[in-house]
Order: C-alpha cells, then sequence, then structure tokens
C-alpha cells in the first residue's frame, strides 16, 4: 500500500528541487522529516509541507506511519512565465521563470 501526494505549479526551478530530493529518496519518513528541517536549500520549505501532506495520506489509509519510508520521489517541470527585462541601447533579454510538478510516494517497509 502507498500514500501519494503532489505539489504542482510551485515557483521554483525543478533542478534546486531535484538537489533536496536526491536527499531524502529512500529514507524514512522521520528521518526524511529531520533532513528536510536542518538543510538550509529553498525547496526544502515546499518539500517538509508535501512530506507532511503524504504521511497525513498516510494516516487516512491506516498505515502504521512508524514504518514508513520515502520509496518514490520526482520534480518535472511545469509551465514556464516568461518575462522581459530591458537591456542597454533599447534591447530586452527574456527571463525564465520556472515552475515545478513535484510528486512524492511514501510505502511500508516490510518486515
Amino acid at each position: 500500500m502507498e500514500a501519494r501526494a503532489e505539489l504542482k505549479y510551485a515557483r521554483i526551478s525543478p533542478r534546486k528541487v531535484g538537489f533536496v530530493l536526491d536527499l531524502i529518496r529512500n529514507q524514512p519518513a522521520d528521518k526524511a522529516m529531520a533532513i528536510l528541517k536542518f538543510t538550509p536549500k529553498s525547496a526544502c520549505e515546499y518539500l517538509e509541507k508535501l512530506l507532511k501532506s503524504a504521511i497525513a495520506n498516510a494516516e487516512v489509509k491506516n498505515m502504521d506511519v512508524s514504518k514508513l519510508y520515502v520509496a518514490t520521489c520526482y520534480a518535472g517541470p511545469g509551465p514556464i512565465l516568461k518575462r522581459i527585462r530591458p537591456k542597454d541601447h533599447g534591447r530586452a533579454h527574456r527571463i525564465l521563470k520556472r515552475t515545478t510538478h513535484i510528486t512524492l510516494v511514501l510505502r511500508e517497509k516490510e518486515d
């Protein structure tokens, strides 16, 4: 049995989220929460909320919270907001504000 949580349209680059996801992949849920709490990356705020949501979803499905681990987690690109920044000599350069779709799946460890 598995519990999952998804976050769509997070205003952060998928690459930045991917670095933090590599830290918590295949970790027990409580250890993953501790890693997110003490890692100084901006993606940790999004992922901490998402992990709490996945744990709550697991409780609703009557799963044992002490046996949960992060089975799968990945971040994919969302839509890109395109903006223009004025540059010298009347030129304009494009700014790409990236968004991310993040998915987190928890499973129970089997004895």
